[in-house]
């Protein structure tokens, strides 16, 4: 008599097939967080060029509390936005160091945008969005494999 093949059993599977559940997810977040590191960082780049290359670019506002000159902040969008785009490339081309960087960098462009609330309102409120998903997902993601 022919024996049936039989299904292996749970125990026999290797531990690198068991996923948590939810880890498609996140694991997906963690790519959509590098692009949109990546874009984030590009657009803030272009941002602060054109806060470093006129003041006028900008509506004045009145007495605030965090009030920097344009120009001041053009710079600060053009540091951040460079360390915000190079770190969303690492995190697209699988580096470790990119998941801490990342979510450090993104608190730092969250507080930032939330600075520069009172000079383009809708644009950081976006921003601060975009800072917010990207901490979450790079929080979210499990590197380790589930195991019995």
């Amino acid at each position: 008599m022919a024996q049936q093949p039989t299904a292996p059993s749970p125990s026999s599977a290797p531990p690198h097939q068991a996923r948590s559940k939810g880890s498609a997810l996140a694991t997906g977040g963690t790519a959509f967080a590098g692009v949109l590191m990546l874009i984030s960082g590009v657009l803030s780049v272009l941002n602060g060029i054109a806060g470093i290359a006129s003041d006028t670019v900008y509506a004045f506002i009145g007495d605030y509390v965090y009030e920097f000159s344009l120009t001041a902040w053009g710079w600060i969008h053009l540091v951040l936005g460079v360390l915000v785009a190079a770190t969303g490339l690492g995190l697209l081309k699988g580096a470790s160091w990119a998941r801490v960087v990342g979510v450090v960098l993104a608190a730092l462009y969250v507080v930032e945008y939330f600075l520069f609330l009172p000079y383009a309102p809708v644009w950081s409120v976006v921003s601060i969005a975009i800072g917010v998903f990207v901490i979450w997902s790079l929080l979210t993601t499990r590197d380790t494999y589930a195991t019995k």
